[in-house]
């Protein structure tokens, strides 16, 4: 098979889909890997880095799209890479379709054989794919907003861990999930009063045990929240329902009652954000004020870490990009339950279930002809 690497365009996406030892092993198994010229760099992965392992450095995008039979990717091709995808290739990359409605409509148009890396999901229901940049972007979240908790900043010049005699930063987080879990061990190493909210009381019971009484957690139900937003220096949104668009658990009146300098992180904005207030950002231009309170809505978070993230992503998509490589679609999802939970789009129809009820649009379930 001929697999492409195109570089990313999202703004300040510095990330790649493929690294040097992917490439090797592709070539190895007998295929051909086509990278777009300086499609590493932003990860710190020359040119001349991927030729010495096998690969064809191609000058531009469209020749990469053009001879590929599947292209990997990170982020969801942007509107100038519409026109791009063909007719039964294959996309494997992050997706997030239920916040993309045009983006899913020219996959079906086109007939793209879409597998997304977020809906890629093992039989205990965990996403493998998903795991490495929740744990960046939960990560950053908290980096992120004691950034700007700074007066300079915009904030209201508080640190989160606080210094003897002085109160520390309380930083609530809603969604217990790898993104929760990872922003409370930043913000509890930082020295911050945390409080985790969510639904499941089993993993409320499991965060109770690994932190050992260092967080409190709170069954996740309105009273609950609307007491913790308002009382919150640091706002983190980390709610996921796989594949689908999140909830929308903190409401505009609720933003309200923090007081001014405090901070929203809804690392959930790529799936449309669990925080009516969020709206999507970028890197460039990260955050905007509402009722006094600073918002960080950027859909890729992790792309700014881009050395890391690379090879933490690529860690766990490389096991089904060879697979894909090796079977194709059809007979790789038939043998592989889980790869067929990523098949987002086939044969012109949306064929993951929850996209297609966010979306209004027609499912049609996978069927091997």
């Amino acid at each position: 098979m001929i697999i492409g690497v195109p570089k990313e365009i999202k703004i300040s996406e510095n990330r790649v889909g493929m690294t040097e030892s992917g490439v090797r092993q592709l070539v190895l198994e007998g295929h051909t890997v086509l990278v777009e010229k300086d499609a590493g760099l932003g990860s710190g992965i020359s040119n001349d880095t991927y030729t010495s392992v096998g690969a064809k450095v191609i000058e531009t995008k469209k020749e990469v799209y053009d001879r590929a039979d599947m292209i990997v990717k990170v982020k969801e091709p942007l509107p100038d890479e519409y026109e791009l995808l063909r007719s039964n290739q294959i996309l494997y990359t992050y997706l997030h379709l239920a916040a993309e409605p045009k983006l899913t409509k020219v996959l079906c148009e086109r007939k793209v054989k879409a597998i997304g890396y977020e809906t890629i999901e093992n039989p205990d229901r965990s996403l493998p794919l998903l795991v490495p940049m929740s744990e960046v972007a939960g990560r950053m979240a908290t980096q992120v907003g004691a950034f700007y908790l700074q007066k300079n900043n915009g904030g209201k010049g508080i640190l989160l861990g606080g210094v003897t005699g002085v109160h520390r930063a309380k930083v609530t987080i809603i969604g217990g999930g790898v993104v929760g879990t990872n922003a409370a061990k930043m913000a509890i190493g930082l020295g911050a009063e945390v409080t985790i909210l969510d639904v499941n009381t089993s993993r409320l019971e499991y965060l109770d045990d690994i932190f050992q009484g260092r967080v409190s957690t709170l069954y996740s139900n309105v009273k609950n929240i609307e007491e913790c937003v308002a009382k919150s220096d640091l706002l983190i949104g980390g709610v996921l329902v796989t594949g689908a668009k999140a909830p929308c658990l903190v409401t505009r009146s609720m933003i309200s009652t923090m007081s001014k300098g405090s901070v929203v992180v809804d690392v959930a904005v790529d799936q449309g954000g669990c925080i009516e207030t969020c709206r999507p950002t970028s890197h460039v231009n990260p955050v905007y004020e509402i009722d006094g309170v600073i918002h960080y809505c950027v859909p890729n978070m992790p792309g700014v870490v881009s050395r890391t993230s690379t090879y933490a992503l690529t860690n766990v998509t490389f096991k089904y990009a060879s697979i894909l490589a090796a079977l194709g679609v059809e007979e790789a999802v038939s043998r592989y339950p889980a790869l067929l939970k990523g098949l987002n789009v086939y044969g012109g129809y949306v064929c993951y279930e929850p996209v297609a009820r966010d979306l209004g649009m027609e499912y049609k379930p996978f069927r091997l002809s």
